[in-house]
């Protein structure tokens, strides 16, 4: 990547963050949204009154899921195609979709709280084994995420591809098992 492509890509007040304090600010936020859908799912009752709409909201979040995977592996090909403001385009609109995604999943759960699977038979070792692993990787997705975009609009462009190594098979890891997830439950709704 030449000079003048690196600059375009910096965003310059990251450059003066510490990696250190980059570092406690993403696991300290990451740590808070993490143990607030870990509230929002076992411990809140839900919410009095939901529309309509909310049985709408798993077909959206698989859909978002489904877009944001799409962007991922396309991401991943610009890259390897050395198209970097493809491939940041594409990254951060993923970063969007998966976001719109979590406010959506959090929204949902507010209403209706823990999805119990009513699924029996082989199935139900195959469901829970995905979504364990489903959630124990989601729960690294998130700060792993905002660390790649830390160093990549830092500059720190190595380090970026280093951290990226295992940003990205999980959060597509994450994305595909979304979906699968919601069309398991939804096959027994």
């Amino acid at each position: 990547m030449d000079k003048e492509l690196s600059e375009q890509l910096t965003v310059n007040f990251l450059k003066e963050i510490s990696v250190t304090k980059a570092i406690v600010w993403i696991l300290s936020v990451s740590s808070i949204a993490f143990l607030f859908l870990i509230y929002l799912l076992y411990f809140k009752s839900t919410a009095d009154v939901a529309g309509d709409w909310v049985t709408q909201l798993p077909a959206l979040n698989a859909f978002l899921n489904s877009i944001s995977t799409i962007l991922i592996l396309s991401g991943f090909v610009a890259i390897k195609q050395k198209k970097y403001i493809r491939h940041m385009k594409f990254m951060l609109t993923a970063f969007i979709t998966s976001s719109l995604f979590l406010v959506s999943y959090l929204v949902y759960h507010n209403y209706v709280g823990h999805t119990p699977f009513p699924g029996v038979g082989v199935v139900r070792p195959i469901y829970f084994t995905i979504l364990i692993s489903h959630i124990i990787l989601s729960a690294f997705v998130v700060p792993l995420v905002l660390t790649s975009y830390y160093f990549a609009f830092s500059g720190k462009f190595n380090t970026h591809r280093k951290v990226s190594r295992w940003t990205f098979p999980i959060w597509l890891y994450v994305s595909v098992t979304g979906v699968v997830i919601f069309f398991i439950l939804n096959s027994y709704v």
